[in-house]
Order: structure tokens, then C-alpha cells, then sequence
């Protein structure tokens, strides 16, 4: 019996030398369904179901909605394919944060993390979370406005149970993203099947004088685009997660080039077909738009939409946890976030302690949370440092030409998507300047003063180190290291 618990320990202390021997890494999990459905199904989240009125409010008129949603999915295809070359030239997770990490250098990447982190992720998933309680408690409030610390909480909610989901296995939040994302086309089909009918039945008014009443002008044009955009948001979701994505020099480009494609077909689609059930100013006046849309075409059926709805948003939320929950472990694992963000689960390899993290900002972020203020100072923030990141693919592309690049677009189109988001970035302040936009700028070049004592000169608490190594016990977490 002392022999065999002698063979077992030393069996079991040789796995544990072989595991630390390998290290820790990400498994590649994530195939071209996945990657399309981590696309498409972030992409189609709660925006198509809220943000048409939006995008009509500002612009002012059908004919020029519909041309700001075109030229959104323009943008995002060139983005898209944009950041499919950086992710083969660099393949490592992290989205922006590795790739001005890279190009531009840690200073301006600790600013680009800091703000992704406080302002970007948390405003992002705070957004979606409460478009997904305001579609669950539609059916329980029907003809008036549910209670908003209701709303918070059926928001903070869902939140906290796909943080659970994300932590436990990637396989289950791949498996939700898949289901949610076929629940999303199905209802977007159902939507533009409805409108198809009205329209083959003569409902074509609201289409004459489709650009009368145009609202022509900078700021009118960019918060259109600022809301349509934030339907978008999720097209660069797969560069979050190289590491764990299957041959990325094959997938990430193919799953950008579907996935987008697919999306703004479908956006249009159903913009179409809103505007044929409702009038302009019904569309612009409706809370929930994909509600009103169901009661007016299915009846008493109209519920379906909302469920569909939650779902969706539902699906929407699960990809920006776990998009986002890699950036903040990268960010640790570039010595740019305290240690412990840079650690996986020992058995379930998830980056549990960073989803954690994430999940914490979230909660509060959402406690003083209004939807279309998130979506205004989010979009000024992502574009801002979408300007950067594919500033450095320029410079890679004139500076650094033998870098072995699996897939390469021509210059002009990262030369086109910097001029975009310069004016994205500058519209809302030429044209009707705003305070808060300052105190963001603020923020965002507040990270090069917080970098210089606590990550340059590692001014840090022994007390954290503490904490680190309690954590790590009580998480079950070991650092994990690059799976290129």
C-alpha cells in the first residue's frame, strides 16, 4: 500500500512538472461556425431591435436612413478586413490592445486598455444588457414603461449569468452563440418576410419623397452613423480570440468577409421592412421598435418579438464577455493589468479571473447607465482608437513589407476607414460641441499619467501581491502563456 502511494504521488507530482513543462494555454476551439457566429451574432444584437429610430430621428428622412446604414456596413467591411491582416501579420489575442501594443507602443496601448476597460467593454455590454431587460419585461408592461430599477436589475441579471457561462466553459458560450444566432436570423427573417407582404400589397407611402426633410449637415450625419454603428459593433469580436480560433490565417478573413456581408444584407432588409408597417413618426416615437413592429403585423402574436429580441441581445451580451474578458487577459499578460487578470482556470481553461473583472466595471457602470448617452461616448471612444490601431497597419505596410502577411488588403482601404473614424471622431465636436465629449478626451489621456508610477515604475502595494496569490488559490487559476 506505501508503494503505490509512493507511485501515485510521483506519477501525479510527474504530470504536474509535465503541465508546467508545456504551460498553460487557450485551446483552439473556435472553427468557421463558431467564428461567423461570434461575428454576426455580437453584430446582431440589440441595436437592429432599437437604434432604427434613432438613426431616422437624427438624419431626418427614410431614403437618407437607409443610405447611413449602407455606408455603415461599408465601413465595418473595410474595418473588418482591415484587422483580418493585422490579426495573421500579428496572431495573438487582444484585438486593438496587442496590435498598438505592437505598432505604437505600451503608453498608448495602457490607454487604449484602460479605456476599453472602464469605459468601452462596460458601456458596450451595459448597452446591450439593458436593451435585453427592457425586451424581457415588454410583454409584463405592455402600453407603458417598466420601472428602471427593474429594468437594472433583470440587466444586472442576465450579466452576471453569462459571466458564470463564460467562466465555466468556452465550448457553452460558443454553444449559446451559435443557438442565439440562429433564434436572431430566424426573427430578422420573419421581420423582412412581414415587410416583403406589406409591400407586395401596395404599402409604399412612406418610400415617396424618401429624402424630403433630410437633416443635412456634420453632426446630423455622424450621430446617425454613431447609432448605426453601435449595431455594428462586434465586427472585430474574432481578433479578440486569435488564439483560440482554428487556422486564423483562413478563417478570420472568411468569417469577416460572411459574417459582415450577411449582417448588413439583412440590416437593410429589416429597416425596409419597418418602414413599410410603420409611418416615420411611429418608428421614431416607439421604445421598442421590433414590439410595435409584431403588434402591428402578427397581432396578438407580437410577444414573439420580443422573446426573439431578448434572445438576441441575450447572444449579443454573451460575445462581448467574451471578446472583452480576453482583452483584459492580455492586457495582464503584457504586464499591463495586475497578475491575476492574466490567469486561466487550471482545468476549464477559461480566463475566469479577467471575466470577473470585466463583469464587476459592468455592474457598476450599469447602476448610472442611459442607453443613448452609452451609445454616443462608446462610439466616440472605440473610433478614436480604431483611428490609431489602423494608423499601425499603415506603418506596417510601408515600414515593415516582409512581414510574412497569409492575407493582405490594399492600402487605401485602411487610408479610407482612418479618414472615417477621424470624422466619426470629430463630427459630434465640430458641429455641436459638448462637454462630456471633453471630459472623455480627459479620460482617455489620463491613462499615459496613470502608466508612468504603476506600470512603468511598478509602484504597487505588497499587498497585492498578497492578493494575487489568495486569489489564485481560491480561483483555481495559473498563469497561462501565449498560444501562437
Amino acid at each position: 500500500a506505501g508503494k503505490t502511494g509512493k507511485r501515485k504521488d510521483l506519477n501525479s507530482n510527474s504530470q504536474t512538472m509535465e503541465t508546467e513543462k508545456k504551460g498553460l494555454n487557450l485551446k483552439r476551439e473556435v472553427g468557421i461556425i463558431g467564428a461567423v457566429s461570434f461575428i454576426a451574432g455580437t453584430m446582431m444584437g440589440s441595436g437592429i431591435f432599437i437604434s432604427p429610430q434613432y438613426v431616422l430621428s437624427a438624419i431626418g428622412s427614410t431614403g437618407a436612413s437607409l443610405v447611413i446604414w449602407a455606408c455603415c456596413g461599408l465601413v465595418v467591411m473595410m474595418g473588418g478586413l482591415c484587422y483580418a491582416e493585422l490579426g495573421t501579420v500579428i496572431p495573438e489575442s487582444g484585438g486593438e490592445f496587442i496590435y498598438i501594443l505592437r505598432t505604437v507602443g505600451r503608453v498608448v496601448a495602457f490607454m487604449f486598455v484602460f479605456s476599453f476597460i472602464v469605459i468601452m467593454r462596460p458601456a458596450s455590454a451595459t448597452g446591450i444588457a439593458l436593451s435585453f431587460a427592457e425586451y424581457v419585461l415588454a410583454p409584463f408592461y405592455s402600453g407603458c414603461i417598466p420601472p428602471q430599477l427593474v429594468v437594472k436589475c433583470v440587466a444586472a441579471g442576465g450579466i452576471i449569468v453569462l459571466a458564470i457561462i463564460n467562466c465555466l466553459s468556452v465550448r457553452l458560450a460558443t454553444a449559446i452563440q451559435v443557438v442565439s444566432m440562429a433564434v436572431k436570423f430566424l426573427a430578422l427573417s420573419v421581420i423582412i418576410l412581414g415587410g416583403i407582404v406589406m409591400l407586395f400589397q401596395g404599402h409604399v407611402e412612406n418610400f415617396q419623397n424618401s429624402f424630403e426633410d433630410t437633416n443635412v449637415g456634420v453632426s446630423p450625419v455622424g450621430l446617425a452613423l454613431y447609432q448605426g454603428l453601435w449595431c455594428f459593433d462586434g465586427w472585430n469580436t474574432l481578433n479578440y480570440l486569435t488564439e483560440e480560433l482554428k487556422h486564423p490565417e483562413v478563417n478570420l478573413p472568411r468569417a469577416v468577409i460572411i459574417a459582415i456581408s450577411l449582417v448588413t444584407g439583412l440590416y437593410l432588409l429589416v429597416n425596409v421592412s419597418y418602414l413599410t408597417v410603420m409611418t416615420p413618426k411611429e418608428l421614431m416615437s416607439s421604445s421598442a421598435v421590433a414590439v410595435t413592429w409584431g403588434n402591428k403585423v402578427l397581432g396578438n402574436w407580437g410577444w414573439i418579438m420580443s422573446v426573439a429580441a431578448a434572445l438576441s441581445a441575450f447572444g449579443s451580451l454573451n460575445g462581448t464577455f467574451f471578446s472583452g474578458g480576453r482583452v483584459c487577459f492580455v492586457a495582464a499578460r503584457e504586464g499591463h493589468m495586475p497578475d491575476i487578470l492574466a490567469m486561466a482556470h487550471v482545468h476549464r481553461l477559461t480566463p475566469s479571473p479577467a471575466l470577473i473583472f470585466t463583469t464587476i466595471v459592468s455592474l457598476i457602470v450599469l447602476i448610472p447607465g442611459d442607453f443613448q448617452s452609452i451609445v454616443n461616448y462608446f462610439s466616440f471612444t472605440a473610433w478614436f482608437f480604431y483611428a490609431i490601431t489602423l494608423s499601425g497597419l499603415i506603418y506596417l505596410k510601408i515600414k515593415k513589407p516582409e512581414l510574412p502577411r497569409p492575407y493582405r488588403v490594399p492600402i487605401i482601404l485602411p487610408i479610407l476607414v482612418v479618414i472615417a473614424a477621424i470624422f466619426l471622431v470629430l463630427a459630434p465636436i465640430i458641429d455641436n460641441p459638448q462637454l462630456e465629449y471633453l471630459y472623455v478626451t480627459l479620460f482617455i489621456l489620463s491613462g499615459a499619467i496613470i502608466y508612468i508610477p504603476f506600470i512603468h515604475y511598478k509602484i504597487c502595494p505588497g499587498l497585492l501581491t498578497k492578493l494575487t496569490v489568495f486569489l489564485q488559490l481560491f480561483l483555481q487559476v495559473a498563469p497561462a502563456e501565449k498560444n501562437v
